[in-house]
């Protein structure tokens, strides 16, 4: 095998990276049971094009939420709105987030898309905060006629780096939220879109990407941080004047707390689940594992055409039925589909054999058993028996740790476990338990 090919498909199959190149990207849509991309689009440009929208999405980490908001990007692109796309990890230290801080993160990376493009505003409620910021928290930095983004940009750096002087500052904004919030949109979004409506553009679109991976940890209220901010304080959230598009935590969906979340921002959060590799009644999904094998086929031959990739397969696989192993193996999770791949480019060259993804498919098992309790082995089972679970913080965290798995698709809506774990002993023990 070609040594650049073999370099080129490891590199494609990074499970970190989203899919921005478009010959990558598969349409899982008809199998999840929904276009959420088409939705989310439709809403902005379609049904309320000249009015502020906010919209909520979720799913697993490693689903593909990145490459679908991407994918959403870029028909907003078309319809000729200016997107705001960004990492919201970039910016916040997840394990402590405050509104001020999406707020502030939000206003600097619109202010900074705009400056790219020409579009200069120097708001002065901004101008005089950021002097008092400096002044009173004694921070060393020299903001003096900078513009927004590179003010914002100094000032959470240094936030981001220290526990103490991030408690400070956010001491220092809470109190001034509702005027933080009334300067974004009027002296940043207002004239925003002024200007881009005046070079003949529709509005302007934020999307706060990778928001969902804020930890829960406990508020001083004693809320979970993604409580506090998505439900506590979801209407200042949804206050920014353009549409804006947040990532949340796919626990709030199953919270009791989700009539409250849904009332706030006034719709349900769509959810990407993961691709059902079987069918609600456990039998194997054709359509699913068809489309899984291009995940992986795609990498390797983006150029081909659908059918020409599967003429491939032994290039890359030993035999057919390894590739459905994997894809089988992953549960649909998309990343995991990815890991496999690159795990086992790691350990051999190509073709990838049946037992190389044996080997890593048991290295992943080994790593989960031993981070898995007897109390979660407990509520693994409840949630396989009943094939739903209660919306808990126990439940929640088996999601988080990517030991159960969400579908949905036409026909309803259930969890699984991850299929890695079902050849464990603990697994199989409990199978042949009458």
């Amino acid at each position: 095998m070609d040594a650049n090919f073999l370099r080129n498909f490891f590199k494609a199959s990074n499970p970190g990276n989203p899919v921005a190149d478009p010959r990558y990207y598969i349409d899982f849509a008809a199998v999840r049971g929904g276009d959420i991309v088409r939705e989310l689009a439709r809403t902005i440009i379609d049904l309320s094009p000249d009015e502020a929208t906010t919209q909520l999405m979720t799913g697993h980490i490693g689903s593909g939420k990145s490459t679908e908001l991407l994918q959403l990007r870029e028909r907003l692109q078309k319809a000729n709105f200016h997107v705001v796309y960004f990492d919201s990890g970039q910016d916040l230290e997840m394990a402590d987030v405050e509104v001020t801080d999406i707020l502030l993160v939000m206003a600097r990376q619109i202010s900074a898309s705009l400056e790219q493009i020409g579009i200069n505003v120097r708001p002065t409620y901004f101008q005089r905060l950021f002097r008092s910021i400096v002044d009173t928290l004694q921070m060393p930095i020299e903001i003096s006629d900078v513009s927004l983004s590179v003010g914002i940009a100094q000032i959470t750096a240094q936030s981001k780096e220290s526990t103490n002087l991030r408690s400070q500052l956010h001491q220092y904004l809470e109190p001034r939220t509702k005027y933080i919030l009334d300067a974004i949109n009027s002296e940043l979004i207002a004239p925003g879109i002024a200007q881009l409506k005046a070079r003949g553009q529709q509005g302007l679109v934020a999307i706060a990407d990778n928001l969902e991976k804020m930890l829960p940890n406990p508020k001083p209220n004693g809320r979970s941080q993604p409580e506090y901010l998505f439900v506590d304080r979801g209407e200042q959230l949804k206050r920014l004047d353009c549409h804006v598009i947040y990532t949340i935590p796919l626990e709030l969906v199953f919270s009791n707390d989700l009539p409250i979340l849904m009332n706030r921002f006034g719709l349900r959060p769509r959810v990407l689940t993961m691709v059902p590799v079987k069918t609600i009644d456990g039998e194997v999904n054709p359509d699913s594992m068809a489309k899984l094998q291009q995940v992986v086929m795609a990498r390797a031959y983006p150029d081909l055409s659908v059918g020409d990739r599967l003429d491939r397969i032994p290039d890359i696989f030993d035999t057919p039925a390894t590739l459905n192993r994997l894809c089988a193996a992953s549960g649909g999770h998309i990343r995991n589909v990815l890991r496999y791949v690159s795990g086992c480019l790691r350990k051999q060259g190509l073709p990838i054999t049946q037992e190389t993804l044996e080997q890593e498919l048991r290295d992943e098992r080994n790593e989960l058993l031993g981070i898995i309790d007897g109390a979660e082995w407990q509520l693994l089972f409840q949630a396989v028996k009943a094939r739903n679970f209660q919306g808990n913080d126990e439940y929640n965290s088996l999601l988080r740790k990517l030991f159960l798995y969400e579908y949905r698709d036409n026909r309803g809506r259930w969890v699984d476990i991850n299929p890695v774990l079902t050849e464990t002993e603990v697994y199989q023990q409990w199978m042949k338990t009458p």
